[in-house]
């Protein structure tokens, strides 16, 4: 008889308990379902069906071209793929920015139409209303501070944030209105890494770093940067785990030779 292993799925609570524990939380983007599989096989918490698809997937210089049906047709590819990660979708830029009736009817199209776990958002005080809004509908909410892609025109540089203490003070305001809010975690990112953990002791929910320093309470990566996919960006945050851009290159290159020299297929390849 074999014996079915269940497999515990991720669940904002889990994440939570993680945090009180002090397990440090995996998080990873994927855009598709191939990936997803193998991503959600190898043991990552959260998987973050991010906007970020506009520059990765999409070939766009900023996350703002993206769109809300975009989004919805890669998390459901995503939740196709994966059996234990919990799946949060961004709210792409103009779906829920402003409007918190938007918002609401945005996320509840993310949840139904591609039955992801949660929605992320940009933003601190100016989404409060909308992260409560969303809430309402019993939708988990995840934040993001710090360096905002969506806000990129607003800022005029990807550079680290909160560097000035204004700025800081505004930030650690803003996680607690989160987390007053109901958000279930927060992603913090290219902040100073002193900061990033002192907001992480601050607050009793997980906060989960890019380019934020060890101090938090997980860490998130593009997929195609740390696997090297990406290769034309190299912020000082990132550490490239493979180089599959010269390993692709390098196998279609082979495949294109050995057509062109009439050595695939061979006769063991062929009916």
């Amino acid at each position: 008889m074999s014996v079915h292993k269940e497999i515990k799925k991720v669940t904002t609570n889990t994440l939570q308990e993680m945090k009180r524990t002090g397990e440090k939380i995996a998080m990873l983007t994927a855009y598709d379902y191939s990936m997803a599989r193998i991503i959600d096989a190898a043991g990552v918490d959260v998987i973050l069906v991010g906007d970020s698809a506009s520059n990765v997937m999409a070939g766009h210089e900023t996350t703002l071209p993206i769109t809300l049906d975009q989004m919805i047709y890669h998390a459901a590819s995503v939740i196709r793929g994966v059996n234990r990660a919990l799946v949060v979708v961004d709210l792409p830029f103009g779906s829920y920015q402003g409007n918190s009736k938007e918002a609401l009817t945005s996320a509840i199209r993310v949840m139904k139409e591609s039955g992801a776990h949660a929605v992320k958002i940009e933003g601190g005080k100016e989404i409060e209303e909308s992260v409560k809004r969303i809430l309402s509908a019993g939708i988990p909410v995840m934040g993001h501070l710090g360096l905002t892609p969506q806000s990129i025109y607003k800022f005029g540089t990807y550079s680290v944030r909160a560097k000035e203490e204004e700025e800081a003070k505004r930030l650690i305001q803003d996680a607690h209105t989160l987390e007053k809010a109901g958000c279930f975690a927060i992603v913090l990112e290219k902040i100073p890494a002193s900061l990033a953990t002192y907001v992480a002791k601050e607050i009793s929910i997980p906060l989960i770093g890019i380019g934020a320093g060890s101090g938090v309470d997980g860490q998130v990566l593009v997929l195609h940067d740390m696997l090297g996919l990406n290769m034309g960006f190299n912020p000082r945050f990132l550490r490239r785990y493979l180089n599959l851009f010269e390993e692709i290159q390098g196998a279609v290159s082979t495949y294109v030779d050995d057509v062109k020299q009439k050595d695939f297929p061979n006769a063991n390849e062929q009916y």
